[in-house]
């Protein structure tokens, strides 16, 4: 199993950039950034600083959408930043959720999201694509493996699902609850089989908040699940989509998922992300011991063991908390040696 480091861009950006290379320097193998630009502060500029203090980490946004940036401009970005530094950068795109809706924009159509992950990616491989009916193509790179740009597509309903499985190369699920990672995983992997693809081809990255905590007491569990709580109030925001469009027993999505919004009242951006997140209180402890990982380092271990199971091949850590260094030295020490 691989690792990555998922952080959002707060300034100062030297501190993101320090935390990737301590990450690196423990083992992990991925380091991703939030991408909404009004929000953090803009990613790619981080990711090529990045890149030039590391020296294999791959890194990308969890996730970019094709409505905030042109999907030209986004290909040529990850193009440049693998002519500068080799084929070192990842695409994690989704429909949007922070980045569309803070700016006044609904999240983006599946079909449109479908079409963005194939011109993003031919561009940016050198091959030649069409954007808004005119065909393109980046004359300067050169294709080849070095110019190899992989696209994970993150998904939760039945038909984000099956597009992932259709024509990502990876797929991100954002919770980390092994019942919902095995109903997620075989519906990508059957969509990938039935378009003709390899199932096995499809990487699947996990990414959820890992908080390490001293021992199992009362008190030490409990402020660690404030530390994540805020997850569930994330993840809230596109489970109330999927209630919206499906019904919340319409059998089309697990109720394991969708009950726990029923005591949603409404979200502010203003603490997207953030622990101690004052929209996520309406998500009970269960919810966040399903969908996080909390506890001694031997907790992480067995979960982990679980997903690695069901197929997972990436668990990303969400280091959105008061101990981002103590979580990536303890993966290092422990967690990522019995796993990776």
């Amino acid at each position: 199993m691989d690792f990555g480091l998922v952080l959002q861009t707060d300034p100062p950006a030297t501190e993101t950039v320090s935390l990737m290379r301590r990450a690196e320097r423990h083992g992990f193998r991925h380091g991703w950034t939030f991408d909404s630009a009004v929000l953090w502060q803009e990613p790619f500029v981080i990711h090529s600083r990045i890149l030039a203090e590391t020296e294999r980490l791959i890194v990308g946004p969890m996730v970019t959408n094709p409505g905030t940036r042109t999907w030209e401009v986004t290909a040529s970005t990850f193009a440049t930043l693998n002519e500068m530094y080799g084929p070192r950068t990842v695409c994690g795109i989704g429909r949007g959720d922070s980045a569309m809706r803070v700016a006044g924009r609904s999240p983006n159509t599946l079909a449109r999201l479908g079409e963005a992950m194939t011109v993003i990616r031919d561009l940016a491989e050198g091959r030649e694509a069409v954007v808004d009916g005119v065909p393109l193509r980046l004359p300067w790179v050169r294709g080849g493996p070095a110019a190899r740009l992989p696209v994970w597509m993150a998904a939760y309903g039945p038909k984000a699902l099956k597009l992932a499985g259709e024509r990502a190369d990876g797929f991100i699920l954002q919770l980390a609850d092994p019942f919902l990672a095995e109903w997620m995983i075989k519906a990508v992997k059957s969509a990938a089989a039935e378009a003709g693809r390899d199932p096995d081809a499809v990487t699947v990255c996990v990414a959820a908040p890992a908080y390490v905590t001293p021992d199992t007491s009362g008190a030490a569990l409990e402020y660690a699940r404030e530390q994540c709580r805020w997850f569930g109030g994330m993840v809230g925001n596109h489970v109330a989509d999927l209630v919206a469009r499906y019904g919340e027993r319409s059998g089309m999505v697990p109720e394991e998922l969708t009950a726990y919004v029923r005591e949603r009242q409404g979200y502010d951006y203003a603490h997207h992300g953030r622990s101690g997140n004052p929209d996520a209180a309406f998500v009970p402890d269960e919810i966040v011991d399903r969908f996080c990982l909390i506890g001694p380092v031997e907790a992480h271990v067995a979960k982990l063991r679980r997903l690695r199971d069901l197929g997972v091949d990436q668990f990303a850590v969400y280091a959105m908390h008061d101990a981002r260094k103590e979580v990536i030295d303890a993966y290092g020490r422990a967690v990522i040696p019995a796993l990776g």
